[in-house]
C-alpha cells in the first residue's frame, strides 16, 4: 500500500505574497478573476471554481491595541473521511492510491451534493462546465514524483509537501519550537488522525484558534447528523402512526357501542 501524501502549511512563516495562488492558477490553467471586495487585503472572501488556493489576511488587534495580522494559505484538506467523496452519487470523486481526493470530470454530473457536504467550503461549482472543481494536489505533478505547484513556488517553505508521517513529525517539532519561544497560542489543526474526519491530509500550524482563520473547531460530516435526524423523524412518524391507529380504534369502538 502506498504511503499517504500530504501537505503541511506553517502559517507562522507565511508572508502573504500569494505566489502559491499564482502558481496554482498557472499550472492548472485557471482563468483570472476580478478581485472581490473583502474590506482588507484579501482578494476574495472564499474559494471559487477558479481559485483553488486561497490566501487569507486576518486583521486583529493585540493586547496593546496595535494591528496584528494572521496570514494563511488555505487549500482543500483531502480529508481522511471526506464528505464530498461520501456524498458523490456517481463515483466522480475518488481517493487516489496516495490517499488524496480527486474529481473525475468525465463522470461528474454537476449535482453539487459535494458542495454542501464539504465542511470547509472548498468544493465549488463551475457554471461554465457544469461540473465541480477543487484542488487536486496537482495530481498530474505528484503522480510523477514532483511537488504541487504551490509548494514548489512558496519562497518561505510555509507550504511543504511529502509523506504524511514525515510531515507530521516536522509539524510537531515546529510547534514545540514556537511553544519554547513563548508562542503558547500556536496549535496544529488537522494533524491528529484520531481527531475529526480522521485527520486532514492538508494540515496546518496556526497561531490562534481555528475560528480566527475561518476554520471550524470540530469539522464534521453533514451526512451523519442528517442520518441521525432521519432516524429520529422515522421514529416519530412510527409513534405518530401508532397513536393514530389507537385513536381510530377507540373511536370506532365507541361508535359501535352506540349503534347497539
Amino acid at each position: 500500500m502506498a504511503r499517504t501524501l500530504a501537505m503541511f502549511t506553517d502559517t507562522s512563516v507565511c508572508i502573504g505574497c500569494r505566489a502559491c495562488e499564482v502558481a496554482c492558477k498557472q499550472w492548472n490553467q485557471l482563468e483570472a478573476e476580478e478581485p472581490g471586495w473583502t474590506g482588507g487585503y484579501q482578494t476574495r472572501p472564499h474559494f471559487t471554481d477558479k481559485t483553488w488556493r486561497h490566501v487569507k489576511f486576518i486583521e486583529e488587534k493585540d493586547k496593546q491595541g496595535d494591528p496584528k495580522w494572521h496570514l494563511m494559505s488555505d487549500v482543500c484538506k483531502h480529508c481522511n473521511e471526506a464528505g464530498c467523496l461520501e456524498a458523490c452519487p456517481t463515483g466522480a470523486i475518488y481517493r487516489t492510491p496516495f490517499g488524496t481526493v480527486d474529481i473525475n470530470q468525465d463522470i461528474c454530473n454537476g449535482c453539487r451534493y459535494c458542495v454542501s457536504a464539504c465542511p470547509f467550503g472548498v468544493v465549488t461549482f463551475n457554471h461554465g462546465t457544469g461540473r465541480v472543481n477543487k484542488c487536486t494536489f496537482c495530481v498530474d505533478r505528484t503522480s510523477e514524483g514532483m511537488q504541487p505547484a504551490c509548494a514548489k513556488t512558496c519562497p518561505t517553505q510555509s507550504i511543504q509537501f511529502g509523506y504524511r508521517d514525515e510531515l507530521a513529525k516536522k509539524a510537531k517539532q515546529r510547534l514545540a519550537e514556537l511553544h519554547a519561544q513563548g508562542v503558547k497560542e500556536a496549535n496544529l489543526y488537522g494533524e491528529d488522525t484520531n481527531g475529526p474526519l480522521g485527520g486532514l491530509n492538508a494540515f496546518f500550524l496556526l497561531l490562534d484558534k481555528p475560528e480566527v482563520y475561518g476554520l471550524p473547531q470540530e469539522p464534521r460530516l453533514p451526512q451523519k447528523p442528517i442520518w441521525k435526524d432521519a432516524g429520529l423523524s422515522a421514529g416519530t412518524a412510527v409513534l405518530a402512526g401508532l397513536g393514530a391507529i389507537v385513536a381510530f380504534r377507540e373511536r370506532g369502538g365507541g361508535d359501535g357501542g352506540g349503534e347497539q
